[in-house]
């Protein structure tokens, strides 16, 4: 079976994919910030403080997906380089 596409066409859906995702973190979290709601506190991985405005929501959501789904991302990719078949063959 013959691949037409780029050695790389996976590794670009997925990049997009996370950007989208990442995205959408961000703009839940600026609609929750600018929404008001009593009580957020929302501190970065435990240790920098934010303020409970809308941008720090977006900043709050943005940033933590997007550090566990990197750190998903760099594994996936480490994984897929190290035991992918040179071929394709399956």
């Amino acid at each position: 079976m013959s691949h037409d596409g780029s050695a790389y066409d996976g590794h670009r859906f997925v990049t997009g994919l996370y950007l989208v995702i990442v995205g959408i973190a961000a703009l839940a979290g600026y609609i929750i910030g600018s929404l008001g709601v009593e009580g957020m506190d929302p501190e970065l991985f435990g240790i920098i403080q934010l303020p409970p405005t809308a941008l720090g929501m977006a900043l709050y959501g943005g940033i933590t997906v997007g550090a566990m789904l990197g750190a998903l991302f760099v594994v996936m990719i480490y994984v897929s380089n190290r035991y992918a078949d040179p071929d394709g063959r399956q």
